[in-house]
Order: structure tokens, then sequence, then C-alpha cells
């Protein structure tokens, strides 16, 4: 009797801990990790959330940027934070489902050690190539390509980018091989397609819009599956012949494994405000950024779908990292 007695007494104990926890929750400055360095788009993201996220739970909302191995160094560093809610991973899809296929010994199991909340927004990525390119269709690049297999250059942010991986599903879906140049983040790699140095890229929309809009790079397709709302214009790949490359490049929040349901259930309403912000909301879409704000379970699923396909792109091209 005394036994049984005890057991409820710590079970009790326990929930109103629970409780007291989500109560609480967040009881000191909250850290949203960014596996990227500043300036480029996952950072932006984090930082605009992180401000409405702010203003919503009253507590400070910290963005540290700890970029290195494609996103997986960040990344480890959250997997073994405590799972207390004052710790989150902002990242692109690349530590999630790309890299574990492309690094050897990466430290984590992107499927395992996560607790997963939500897809913030999505973008397409675009073809786009320099203003005076000859090239005025993706017609046009397809037939460069087969007429000159290896010598047309696709500028990337890096191996195993969503660009990079974006131009490896074009040529396999085209039949055709063009030379890949990786690049060491985003900006050099537009900086050269600018100056005319590469002949083409896959960059997220809403890296080049500005540069579109201005007349320095023309874009000849999307990779949607349907077509951008600040791009109308622009066919998608489907609609120019391309056939099953539709990409999405995407930003998500997750936590170390552990998470307790209370907390997981207050950030999860808190970043669904937050994105649903008017001011968010206006500040994403006009650069062509698409909010989702999926369900844990949405995203778990999603995650398993978009880790089973880039694994077999990967697999099939025989990308490396290297």
């Amino acid at each position: 009797m005394f036994t049984k007695r005890l057991f409820c007494t710590l079970a009790l104990a326990l929930l109103a801990a629970t409780g007291a926890q989500a109560e609480t929750w967040p009881a000191k400055p909250v850290t949203l990790l960014v596996p990227f360095p500043p300036g480029g788009a996952t950072d932006t993201i984090a930082r605009a959330v992180g401000t409405k996220l702010q203003e919503r739970l009253g507590q400070t909302f910290i963005v540290d940027n700890k970029a290195g191995a494609t996103g997986t160094i960040g990344a480890t560093l959250v997997k073994r934070s405590p799972a207390d809610g004052h710790t989150f991973l902002v990242t692109s899809l690349g530590p999630l489902v790309i890299a574990p296929h492309l690094m050897k010994n990466v430290a984590y199991d992107a499927a395992k050690d996560f607790d997963y909340l939500t897809v913030l927004v999505q973008a397409p990525n675009v073809l786009v190539v320099p203003a005076n390119s000859p090239h005025k269709t993706v017609a046009d690049v397809v037939a460069a390509l087969k007429a000159n297999p290896d010598k047309v250059s696709f500028a990337s942010s890096g191996n195993g980018s969503s660009d990079h991986l974006t131009a490896e599903l074009f040529w396999l879906q085209t039949a055709t091989s063009g030379l890949h140049i990786p690049y060491k983040g985003g900006a050099p790699a537009i900086s050269d397609l600018l100056g005319g140095q590469v002949d083409a890229s896959f960059q997220n929309v809403n890296a080049v819009l500005q540069h579109i809009n201005a007349g320095k790079l023309k874009a000849l397709a999307v990779t949607g599956d349907k077509r951008s709302p600040v791009l109308p214009g622009v066919p998608t790949l489907g609609e120019a012949g391309v056939k099953g490359a539709d990409v999405y490049s995407w930003q998500a929040i997750v936590a170390p494994k552990g998470l307790s349901a209370e907390v997981r259930s207050k950030m999860q309403e808190a970043l669904l405000a937050a994105l649903n912000d008017p001011k968010i909301k206006q500040q994403f879409t006009a650069v062509g950024l698409e909010i989702v704000g999926n369900t844990p379970e949405q995203f778990v699923t999603f995650q398993a779908k978009e880790n089973a396909r880039w694994k077999q792109l990967i697999d099939t091209r025989k990308i490396t990292a290297d």
C-alpha cells in the first residue's frame, strides 16, 4: 500500500513538474542556431521569425550562426543540447536530407535525433543565365548541353547544395551532362554568374529575384510544380518540357530529441502565429518564399519523402561532398 502511494505521489510530482516547465518556458534566452553564415536565406528567416517569437513569448531569442561542414556542425551541436526548449535548429534541407548521404561519419541521425516542429517556408529554384547569354529558353540550354557535353558550366553554392542537386536532376532528366562549378556559398556563385564567368545556375528564387527584376539575369524556368507568384511570366520546368525535376528548397525548425509535448505545442503555436503575422508574410512572399507552417506529423512524413528522394539521386549520380 505504501509503495503504491509512493508511486502515485511521484507520478503526480512528475506531472506537476512537466506542467510547471511548460508554464515557465521559456525561462531563459532561447537560441535559434543557424548552421550557416550570417546573411543567407536561412539566417534571414531565423531572424525575422525570432523577432516575432520574442514578442509573443516575452523572452529573448538569439540567432547563433555555427557554420561549417555543409551545416552538419551546427546540427550536431543542437543534437547534443538539452531538450529543454532553449535550443532549436533553424536550417535548410541540407543537414536534414542531403548531407547525411554525402558525408562520412555525420554525428547524428536526422530521422531519430531531432523532434520536428514545422517547415517554415519553401521556394522553388530558378534556372538563370547572365543577361548577355545567348540562351533564351530551357530548350536552348538543353541543346547547348547536348552539343557540348560537360562544357556548359553551372554554378552552385557548394557540393551537395540544393542548387547543385537541382542541376544534377536536370541533367539526369534531360540525358545531358554539364560542368559543375561549386563555390563557397551562394553570394560568390551569383557574383560570377552576374559577371558572365559561368553559363547558368539553379538558384533559390529569393536569392536572385532582385537581379532578375533589374535585368541582370534572365530567368528561364522555375523548378516548382506551379509558377512562382513573383515570376508569373516564367514557365515551370514541366511546362518547358522537362518532367520529373520539380524541386523546392525549404527552411525548417527542429529541436533536440526529447522536447516535452507541452513545450512543443507552445512553440508550434508561437511559430504559426509568427508565420501568419502580416509583416512577416509580406516580407517573405515579396521575395518568393511560400509560407508552409505544417504540423510536426506532416513534417516527419515530408522529411522521410525528401530524404529518400535525395538519397536516390545522390546514389544514382554518384555525388560526393569532395
